[in-house]
């Protein structure tokens, strides 16, 4: 596997592939990957000739007071991992490459609507900084296919309404949650955790799990949430949000049947999300 740091570099190396008539699949990370990233370089391995991931701790998608100097960087055991997984090419700028003129005068994507609410709206100003860095790596690698994990469900809805909105050749890609033996799901950020709270984490997804059951069965939305919240707190959680949306993250109508329950929430210090989707009765 070949690391890249620089852009020239970057697009020559993927020049040359598409002269061949390589196809191109993409992964983008931020890297201390897990089991749930190799899935992606798995299914972008299945469909791209070439596969190619990135490492890029995005300081703007991180507010004030977030993660961004704490997140862990661990490009060595990425690496080995990423080429154990079959990647072709890692592109591994620093901040001064793709921000030369700093965040301040850097020109930023926003997708409307989609991005608004949930994670949106706990976290203001973090889907701009998705969604511009997503951008500026669908220009740099210009891949045929991107893999991006269903875990962050906004995350992917935002991205596919900028491919549309956008008119991109890209086909976006998500990927299964890939989840731990009890359940949890996989995240860089589940390695926060102390013993105790990684031994309560796993409610999080059984909420989840029982709400559906509970939905499917003709609970009323209100109360199967506010059943939710309250199991939530009684395992030491502090929700963000718990909601239920129309599988395109519309609000639910009587006659929505494909739908999606969202919950972000922390544990300690640590904000975890997971998703669950449902089909409601009639």
């Amino acid at each position: 596997m070949l690391t890249l740091h620089a852009i020239p570099a970057l697009r020559e190396r993927l020049a040359a592939h598409r002269r061949a008539g390589r196809t191109i699949g993409l992964v983008p990370t931020m890297g201390n990957l897990h089991d749930g990233h190799l899935a992606l370089v798995a299914e972008a391995r299945r469909r791209a000739d070439v596969v190619v991931a990135t490492i890029f701790v995005n300081p703007m998608q991180f507010g004030p007071g977030e993660d961004l100097d704490a997140y862990p960087r661990t490009l060595a055991e990425d690496q080995a991992r990423l080429e154990a997984a079959g990647c072709d090419l890692l592109f591994a700028p620093d901040e001064a490459t793709v921000y030369p003129r700093g965040l301040a005068a850097q020109t930023r994507v926003s997708v409307p609507d989609v991005a608004e609410g949930l994670c949106g709206g706990a976290r203001p100003g973090h889907f701009d900084g998705v969604a511009t860095i997503v951008t500026m790596l669908f220009n740099l690698v210009q891949p045929d296919v991107a893999c991006f994990g269903e875990k962050d469900y906004q995350q992917l809805a935002v991205i596919r309404r900028l491919v549309a909105d956008l008119h991109l050749p890209v086909a976006v890609v998500g990927v299964p949650i890939v989840r731990a033996a009890d359940g949890l799901a996989l995240s860089s950020r589940n390695g926060y955790l102390s013993d105790a709270q990684r031994a309560v984490a796993p409610r999080l997804h059984q909420t989840l799990v029982e709400l559906s059951q509970a939905l499917e069965a003709g609970e009323a939305p209100a109360a199967a949430l506010a059943t939710g919240l309250a199991r939530l707190r009684e395992a030491g959680f502090a929700p963000d949000y718990l909601e239920l949306r129309a599988a395109d993250l519309s609000p639910v109508v009587e006659t929505t049947r494909e739908a999606v329950l969202l919950v972000a929430a922390r544990l300690g210090p640590t904000r975890l999300i997971d998703n669950l989707s449902l089909t409601l009765p009639r």
